[in-house]
């Protein structure tokens, strides 16, 4: 607590040399400041590196450096005096774009390394920079809702300037005594996924799927179902993905109503870094998107879920930085700091006492090897992970969750209750029963089954069409009628339908319904129709 007091003064007095006049800017005080009011300001919150949502306002720059050397995504920059802190935001003068660099090295001989934020075409040594005087700082709050941001907070999708407060990308995790030890269901309304694989309220969820198989559907469909059961937001962190599908996802929430342009009930915030960004904006994006969310927790007490498609590519970006920084390369070639990088972004994602950010995250496995140190050092830190599977949606069962590969922490008797536990071993137990029992069906056919192999693959077909479920997000392609389904109604269907209550019911009655009352009412259909 001292050592951090002392550097802040240390850089404080540092500022009142001759010919440097930050402190009026930095401090808000006309007058110069006495020793006094000098250590009542540092230990005052307006030193602290804790975040701080304030106005947005023009911010004097502290120093005013030079350009000395430009290595691909890495500036070096001199500073006569005052030189920048650590993670403190540079602006590159005499552009006509904004480029932004942040200090991540301090080099000796008043030298600082920094990475750029944007590419660095163009760039020429003894540019003026102009030290920020704080770290990147971006909009926060409702008015980011419906809007798409880059990496420093710039709108993108050319509808006018973000309006409102703003807060510093890097902030610490949430302390201990702050944080909260309940264990509670985050229901989505996704039966599968509420009985299976259930996520817990501040988790983090790994999301396992190839091209295709409705990603995107289900991210919506979260999306749709926490603003409407819980009131809640969402964030969308696009790390290192294709434009074309940032472009694609936007335009498929408006369509949805998940976005609306014409007035403020927009659910979700976006914030891209696509492929085509350079390495420092992929590295730093996830934590834009993650103090969006921090901002709708900590200040309105909202449950918010946050996505990041993709957390491999956060990852990726680290790695062909940290080269450039001069570190030498772990094992596959990865930053020697990975697990520092991932874990100090992870453990911002959690449940305070005010509220929780529950993250999805897309993972990419590289050659399907689950040893490589990246997505092995995201697993430590997954409470549940949904596994989309190709052979499920060729079934044209949606959402294509593989029941048998998802998995989740908080599937305890102890925390769901004994009956939820009990009927989802029971459903998981049955659909393995019929897994083993299929090369039987496809050499010798269901005639030479048992009579209880039998009824154990009928219930077992009604179970994995049960499954399915029709998106308020897809009913303009799908043509059914969206369900979002509650948690009892769920535990109390998947239950009657193993206690064999529904055996005497077609299995195409159990495809694509909500709760279990809509299956009868199917069934009742179906038959008239074939009568």
């Amino acid at each position: 607590m001292l050592g951090a007091v002392g550097r802040c003064c240390t850089g404080a007095l540092q500022a009142l040399k001759p010919g440097v006049q930050p402190l009026k800017a930095l401090v808000g005080s006309p007058a110069v400041l006495s020793r006094m009011s000098l250590h009542a300001w540092c230990l005052s919150g307006r030193a602290n590196a804790n975040v701080n949502y304030v106005a947005p306002a023009a911010a004097a720059s502290v120093a005013t450096g030079r350009i000395v050397a430009v290595i691909g995504a890495v500036v070096d920059v001199q500073f006569d005096e005052g030189l920048p802190p650590i993670l403190n935001a540079l602006e590159v003068a005499g552009r006509d774009t904004r480029l932004v660099l942040e200090v991540a090295q301090h080099l000796g001989e008043n030298t600082v390394r920094t990475i750029a934020m944007d590419g660095t075409e163009g760039l020429v040594r003894g540019q003026k920079v102009l030290d920020t005087g704080a770290p990147i700082r971006i909009p926060v709050g409702p008015e980011t809702l419906g809007r798409i941001m880059n990496v420093i907070g710039e709108p993108i999708d050319e509808r006018g300037p973000i309006t409102t407060k703003t807060a510093p990308i890097h902030a610490e995790a949430p302390e201990f005594t702050d944080m909260s030890v309940e264990q509670e269901i985050l229901v989505t309304g996704i039966k599968v996924v509420d009985l299976l694989a259930p996520y817990a309220k501040g988790g983090k969820i790994g999301l396992f799927g190839g091209a295709g198989v409705g990603k995107t559907v289900l991210i919506m469909e979260l999306i749709n179902n926490v603003a409407k059961a819980h009131g809640g937001y969402s964030v969308f962190a696009g790390v290192g993905e294709r434009t074309r599908e940032g472009n694609d996802l936007y335009h498929e929430m408006i369509e949805s109503g998940v976005i609306n342009l014409k007035d403020t009930t927009s659910k979700v915030a976006l914030v891209y870094g696509q492929m085509n960004e350079p390495p420092g904006a992929r590295a730093r994006v996830a934590l834009t998107g993650l103090t969006v969310a921090e901002y709708f927790r900590d200040q309105e007490g909202q449950d918010v879920l946050l996505f990041i498609d993709n957390i491999f590519r956060f990852t990726q970006a680290g790695s062909e930085v940290s080269a450039l920084l001069g570190r030498i390369p772990s094992a596959v070639g990865y930053q020697p700091t990975l697990a520092t990088d991932m874990g100090t972004m992870q453990e911002r994602i959690t449940t305070t006492k005010k509220g929780s950010i529950t993250s999805v995250q897309a993972i990419y496995v590289p050659a399907d090897d689950l040893t490589d140190p990246a997505p092995a050092t995201t697993f430590a830190h997954l409470d549940a992970t949904t596994v989309l599977s190709r052979a499920i949606a060729e079934l044209g069962i949606y959402p294509a969750v593989d029941p048998l590969d998802s998995t989740s922490r908080i599937m305890d008797p102890n925390i769901v209750g004994a009956e939820h536990y009990d009927v989802a071993r029971g459903v998981q137990k049955i659909l393995q029963d019929y897994k083993s029992l299929q090369d039987i069906i496809a050499i010798l056919g269901m005639d030479e089954l048992s009579e209880e192999d039998k009824l154990t693959v009928a219930r077992a077909r009604k179970i994995q069409r049960f499954l399915s479920q029709p998106f308020q997000v897809a009913e303009v392609f799908t043509g059914h009628l969206g369900k979002l389904v509650p948690l009892k109604e769920t535990i109390k269907g998947f239950k009657s339908i193993l206690g064999g209550e529904y055996d005497a019911l077609p299995e195409q009655a159990f495809y694509m319904v909500g709760p279990i009352e809509e299956v009868v009412q199917k069934a009742e259909k179906l038959a008239e129709e074939h009568s």
